[in-house]
């Protein structure tokens, strides 16, 4: 699987970006996946349902099955956060998988970045960021892709992924 990450501050705009790239990719015919990284205590399961109620109860995993999807959750119960590495592993086989967040992963990653955004941008420090996403010119020697114009990330992504990578050492 190839793999390629989308890093940025909060509010910079990753998720809308990637939302748009993946429906341009998927439009393609490519198998993409996502790992999302969650900084805070997240909940994809409500309250009263009974798959909560179970997990609550003290499962280590609950899994919900449908005629439509099927979902697995895994409660840590003290043990440490999985590394990408191993979620990755966790992953069926596809074409590609983008990765929100884990900005300090040793992955090929695509910051996106808004005038908005005040803090220090990444790619002066992390050798890893391949390209950045934004709404401004920066003054960097990496390509600068549009962050408006899903198609050509998109393109610089597959480009990336399926090309540049293949021939880097």
């Amino acid at each position: 699987m190839k793999v390629i990450g989308f890093a940025g501050w909060s509010g910079s705009g990753k998720t809308s970006l990637i939302e748009k790239v993946v429906a341009v990719l998927a439009g393609r015919g490519l198998e993409v996946s996502l790992i999302k990284h969650a900084h805070h205590t997240f909940d994809i399961d409500h309250e009263g349902k009974d798959s909560w109620r179970h997990r609550e109860a003290g499962c280590r995993e609950v899994l919900i099955s449908s005629e439509r999807r099927w979902s697995l959750i895994h409660e840590l119960r003290g043990d440490a956060e999985m590394s990408l590495e191993a979620l990755l592993l966790q992953l069926s086989p596809c074409d590609l998988v983008l990765v929100e967040g884990f900005k300090h992963a040793a992955i090929p990653k695509i910051e996106v970045r808004r005038t908005v955004v005040r803090e220090a941008p990444f790619y002066l420090k992390d050798p890893h960021v391949v390209a950045v996403a934004t709404d401004v010119k920066l003054d960097t020697a990496l390509p600068q892709l549009d962050i408006n114009d899903a198609q050509a990330v998109a393109d610089f992504v597959v480009d990336y992924a399926f090309r540049m990578a293949a021939v880097q050492p």
